[in-house]
């Protein structure tokens, strides 16, 4: 079976949720790559968690929790580090992230603890995240993204916390940079373009990673949909309507539903192709705003026909 390798963090939420007597903290496995992969598997496809977890008991429920969103772990460090926790708050729906934990759990990968045939077997590999801030997992994702053979997907989610001046959020765009050259789908928000390019908006941001490398390029919107720079063309779709409760691991979703779309059909070859896909993601993240907790909200290729028919994804 054709199947993603999804390279990064996984970690633990602690949810800011509203009581009568005041805010309390829900914990939530999560992780943007870890919601990848599980994104990916509930829609169908196959993937491989490549990544360090800790030797806690929260390490141990992290590796429950991928296999049995049936999410390969062969290619995990347990590792002696305390699970990374991550404080989100909330300003409306969209999330705010604090991190806690040194040396960050996730970040003890080692380029020793790949497995190059697993890495040369995947369709797609996928890294990025706030795992490329840190060592040793950002040197075995450069080795990771170096081997031939895979599509590889780049998502930069940038987290503002963790860049505390302009000289780190240079040397976040030249990191960014040197893996998009080779990326055949990088996927970033609106937020990142502007955190990563001085405020520019989707299209300046788009158009700058397509001309160092990049074969295609989604920017996400929010509410307002995406901007789509592939195959010479570029074009703004539309996200469905919703009333979004939550939007923790929207973006991981649409990263999700764009890599099962891979899986499934491999690398589009036109535009239409990459609307059709694209188009589809939204949907998925349509549905992920609607309910709560990132990684437990990832629905099913059911769920999407349920909510917004056929014509929201390939039979």
């Amino acid at each position: 079976m054709r199947y993603a390798a999804i390279l990064g963090e996984a970690l633990v939420d602690l949810l800011e949720t509203p009581t009568d007597t005041g805010p309390i903290y829900r914990s939530a496995i999560g992780g943007a790559p870890l919601n990848v992969a599980v994104g990916v598997r509930r829609l169908g496809g196959a993937a491989h968690f490549v990544g360090a977890l800790s030797d806690d008991l929260w390490g141990d429920r992290i590796a429950a929790f991928l296999t049995d969103n049936d999410v390969d772990i062969q290619g995990v460090r347990r590792a002696p580090a305390p699970t990374t926790l991550a404080l989100t708050t909330f300003a409306g729906p969209e999330p705010q992230f604090r991190f806690y934990g040194a040396p960050p759990s996730y970040a003890q990968l080692r380029t020793a603890d790949l497995d190059p045939a697993m890495l040369a077997g995947a369709a797609v590999l996928y890294t990025g995240s706030i795992s490329l801030l840190a060592e040793p997992i950002a040197d075995a994702a450069r080795k990771a993204w170096a081997q031939p053979g895979p599509l590889r997907v780049l998502d930069p989610n940038v987290r503002p916390a963790l860049l505390p001046d302009r000289a780190a959020v240079g040397h976040l765009r030249e990191l960014i940079e040197d893996f998009a050259a080779t990326a055949d789908l990088v996927k970033l928000s609106e937020a990142d373009a502007a955190a990563l390019y001085d405020g520019a908006g989707a299209e300046e941001a788009a158009t700058r990673l397509r001309a160092i490398g990049a074969a295609a390029v989604v920017v996400t919107l929010g509410s307002r949909g995406a901007w789509l720079d592939a195959c010479d063309e570029a074009t703004a779709i539309a996200a469905p309507a919703v009333a979004a409760v939550d939007t923790t691991g929207a973006g991981d979703s649409v990263m999700a539903a764009l890599i099962s779309r891979l899986l499934a059909d491999g690398r589009p070859g036109g535009i239409a192709r990459w609307r059709d896909d694209v188009h589809f993601a939204l949907h998925v993240a349509g549905h992920v705003c609607e309910h709560h907790g990132g990684a437990a909200a990832m629905p099913t290729l059911a769920d999407v026909r349920r909510r917004w028919g056929l014509s929201a994804a390939r039979p």
